[in-house]
Protein backbone atom coordinates (compact mmCIF):
# COMPACT_ATOMS: atom_id res chain seq x y z
CA UNK A 1 0.00 0.00 0.00
CA UNK A 2 1.52 3.34 -0.97
CA UNK A 3 1.70 6.39 1.32
CA UNK A 4 -1.14 8.24 -0.48
CA UNK A 5 -3.56 5.32 -0.17
CA UNK A 6 -2.71 4.96 3.52
CA UNK A 7 -3.38 8.68 4.10
CA UNK A 8 -6.70 8.45 2.23
CA UNK A 9 -7.78 5.45 4.35
CA UNK A 10 -6.82 7.25 7.56
CA UNK A 11 -8.72 10.38 6.51
CA UNK A 12 -11.85 8.37 5.68
CA UNK A 13 -11.88 6.87 9.18
CA UNK A 14 -11.93 10.26 10.96
CA UNK A 15 -15.23 11.70 12.22
CA UNK A 16 -16.58 14.66 10.23
CA UNK A 17 -15.64 18.15 11.39
CA UNK A 18 -18.72 20.31 12.01
CA UNK A 19 -18.65 24.08 11.68
CA UNK A 20 -16.93 26.67 9.52
CA UNK A 21 -14.35 27.59 12.17
CA UNK A 22 -13.23 25.08 14.77
CA UNK A 23 -11.70 26.03 18.11
CA UNK A 24 -8.69 23.95 19.14
CA UNK A 25 -8.12 24.38 22.87
CA UNK A 26 -4.90 23.53 24.66
CA UNK A 27 -5.69 22.39 28.20
CA UNK A 28 -4.00 20.61 31.08
CA UNK A 29 -5.75 17.26 30.79
CA UNK A 30 -7.56 16.96 27.44
CA UNK A 31 -9.39 13.72 28.31
CA UNK A 32 -10.39 15.14 31.70
CA UNK A 33 -11.65 18.29 29.94
CA UNK A 34 -13.65 16.11 27.53
CA UNK A 35 -15.37 14.45 30.51
CA UNK A 36 -16.13 17.84 32.10
CA UNK A 37 -17.50 19.15 28.79
CA UNK A 38 -19.73 16.08 28.49
CA UNK A 39 -21.30 16.86 31.87
CA UNK A 40 -21.33 20.64 31.53
CA UNK A 41 -22.13 21.16 27.87
CA UNK A 42 -23.59 17.88 26.64
CA UNK A 43 -20.47 17.23 24.54
CA UNK A 44 -20.19 14.03 22.54
CA UNK A 45 -16.80 12.40 22.00
CA UNK A 46 -16.25 12.10 18.24
CA UNK A 47 -12.75 10.70 18.55
CA UNK A 48 -9.45 10.89 20.40
CA UNK A 49 -5.86 9.76 20.11
CA UNK A 50 -4.81 7.46 22.93
CA UNK A 51 -2.91 9.01 25.83
CA UNK A 52 0.86 8.72 25.93
CA UNK A 53 2.85 7.23 28.82
CA UNK A 54 2.46 10.54 30.72
CA UNK A 55 -1.33 10.59 30.27
CA UNK A 56 -1.29 13.37 27.68
CA UNK A 57 -3.49 13.32 24.61
CA UNK A 58 -2.51 15.20 21.49
CA UNK A 59 -6.01 15.25 20.00
CA UNK A 60 -9.60 15.01 21.24
CA UNK A 61 -12.53 15.79 18.93
CA UNK A 62 -15.86 16.75 20.54
CA UNK A 63 -19.25 17.77 19.22
CA UNK A 64 -20.80 20.57 21.28
CA UNK A 65 -24.09 22.19 20.33
CA UNK A 66 -23.82 21.05 16.70
CA UNK A 67 -20.17 22.08 16.17
CA UNK A 68 -16.75 20.53 16.52
CA UNK A 69 -14.38 21.56 19.30
CA UNK A 70 -10.91 20.08 19.48
CA UNK A 71 -8.66 19.70 22.52
CA UNK A 72 -5.06 18.80 23.11
CA UNK A 73 -2.69 18.63 26.05
CA UNK A 74 0.41 20.79 26.31
CA UNK A 75 3.70 19.18 25.29
CA UNK A 76 6.39 21.46 26.74
CA UNK A 77 9.05 18.87 25.94
CA UNK A 78 8.16 19.30 22.24
CA UNK A 79 7.96 23.11 22.30
CA UNK A 80 4.27 23.47 23.23
CA UNK A 81 4.11 24.68 26.85
CA UNK A 82 0.78 25.19 28.58
CA UNK A 83 -0.50 28.71 27.92
CA UNK A 84 -3.11 30.45 30.06
CA UNK A 85 -6.32 30.94 28.02
CA UNK A 86 -6.65 34.60 27.08
CA UNK A 87 -8.14 37.03 24.58
CA UNK A 88 -10.96 34.75 23.40
CA UNK A 89 -14.38 33.53 24.51
CA UNK A 90 -16.13 30.34 23.40
CA UNK A 91 -19.65 31.42 22.36
CA UNK A 92 -22.64 29.08 22.70
CA UNK A 93 -25.82 30.38 21.07
CA UNK A 94 -28.45 28.16 22.70
CA UNK A 95 -32.12 27.63 23.28
CA UNK A 96 -33.28 26.91 26.83
CA UNK A 97 -30.37 28.86 28.27
CA UNK A 98 -31.41 28.20 31.88
CA UNK A 99 -30.90 24.45 31.39
CA UNK A 100 -27.51 24.94 29.72
CA UNK A 101 -26.42 27.42 32.42
CA UNK A 102 -27.44 25.21 35.36
CA UNK A 103 -25.82 22.11 33.87
CA UNK A 104 -22.53 23.98 33.37
CA UNK A 105 -22.55 25.47 36.88
CA UNK A 106 -23.44 22.10 38.40
CA UNK A 107 -20.46 20.57 36.54
CA UNK A 108 -17.99 23.05 38.04
CA UNK A 109 -18.08 26.12 35.80
CA UNK A 110 -17.92 29.41 37.72
CA UNK A 111 -19.91 32.53 36.93
CA UNK A 112 -17.95 35.40 35.38
CA UNK A 113 -20.91 37.50 34.14
CA UNK A 114 -24.35 36.79 35.58
CA UNK A 115 -26.98 35.51 33.17
CA UNK A 116 -29.15 38.53 32.34
CA UNK A 117 -30.98 40.40 29.59
CA UNK A 118 -28.34 42.57 27.94
CA UNK A 119 -28.63 45.93 26.19
CA UNK A 120 -28.86 44.19 22.79
CA UNK A 121 -31.96 42.34 23.97
CA UNK A 122 -30.69 38.77 24.44
CA UNK A 123 -30.10 36.77 27.63
CA UNK A 124 -26.36 36.41 28.01
CA UNK A 125 -23.80 35.36 30.59
CA UNK A 126 -20.25 34.09 30.89
CA UNK A 127 -18.77 31.13 32.77
CA UNK A 128 -15.20 29.95 33.33
CA UNK A 129 -14.54 26.23 33.10
CA UNK A 130 -12.11 24.41 35.44
CA UNK A 131 -9.38 24.77 32.77
CA UNK A 132 -9.62 28.57 32.60
CA UNK A 133 -11.59 28.82 29.35
CA UNK A 134 -14.41 31.42 29.24
CA UNK A 135 -17.70 30.21 27.77
CA UNK A 136 -20.46 32.69 26.91
CA UNK A 137 -24.08 31.64 26.44
CA UNK A 138 -26.61 33.68 24.50
CA UNK A 139 -30.30 33.20 23.77
CA UNK A 140 -32.68 35.68 22.17
CA UNK A 141 -35.44 36.82 24.51
CA UNK A 142 -38.73 35.31 23.43
CA UNK A 143 -41.44 37.86 22.73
Amino acid sequence: MDERTNAENTQAALPPVKGGVVAYLQVDGAMKAAEVYKKALGAELAGAHPPDEQGRTMHVHLYINGSSVMLGDAYPDHGYPLEKPQAFTMMLPVTDIDTWWKRAVDAGFTVVTDLQVMFWGDRYGQLRDPFGVIWAMNEPVKA
